[in-house]
């Protein structure tokens, strides 16, 4: 008897060797060996069209399924699983690469590492940008009061922030972990 490998993806309808190993098993009227049955589709409509295809099916990750109607309601439970699971999947892929576009730069498929050179930088040194403004935005009054109380200089302002419990900014990265929340 034949041995048949097939390496396209599960997600694809035209798969040759499958439909080579299909043809050889009706002509010999062998069983239709499967290592695993998610590995073979995800989609529930296309195994069930295989297990219609009048072809005996085994699978080697599930020989306790038994034959006839109880054993097709099982597969069909299983692959409804191995589908959504697929689809889940699909998800959290789509969303941790969108995730990963927010912070790097534009996705690119033909790009090396999938990202467009620099296109990260620009955003990133804007945010930085905004997060400074922000902060000199919060800082400007009492940096205002303390220059009305007379402190002219850099480093009687410094002093006079620090005097009131205001971080220096490489104080406040030290003390503050990737969480934002303060180190002991």
């Amino acid at each position: 008897m034949a041995e048949f490998t097939e390496t396209e993806s599960g997600r694809k309808a035209d798969r040759p060797q499958l439909a080579a190993a299909l043809a050889a098993c009706r002509v010999h009227r062998a069983v239709f060996v499967i290592a695993k049955l998610d590995r073979l589709s995800r989609i529930q409509a296309f195994l069930m069209a295989l297990i219609d295809s009048g072809v005996d099916v085994l699978f080697c990750d599930l020989p306790q399924i038994p034959p006839g109607v109880v054993g097709r309601f099982m597969l069909q439970q299983m692959s409804a699983v191995a589908e959504l699971e697929a689809g889940l999947i699909s998800e959290r892929t789509k969303a941790a690469l969108a995730a990963k576009v927010e912070r790097n730069g534009q996705w690119d498929r033909k790009a090396k590492h999938h990202l467009v050179a620099g296109a990260g930088q620009e955003a990133a040194a804007g945010a930085v940008k905004a997060e400074a403004a922000q902060k000199a935005s919060d800082l400007a009054p009492i940096v205002a009061e303390i220059q009305a109380s007379g402190a002219c200089s850099l480093r009687a302002i410094a002093k006079a922030l620090t005097d009131r419990g205001i971080p220096q900014p490489r104080e406040h990265e030290r003390m503050v972990g990737d969480t934002g929340e303060q180190s002991p």
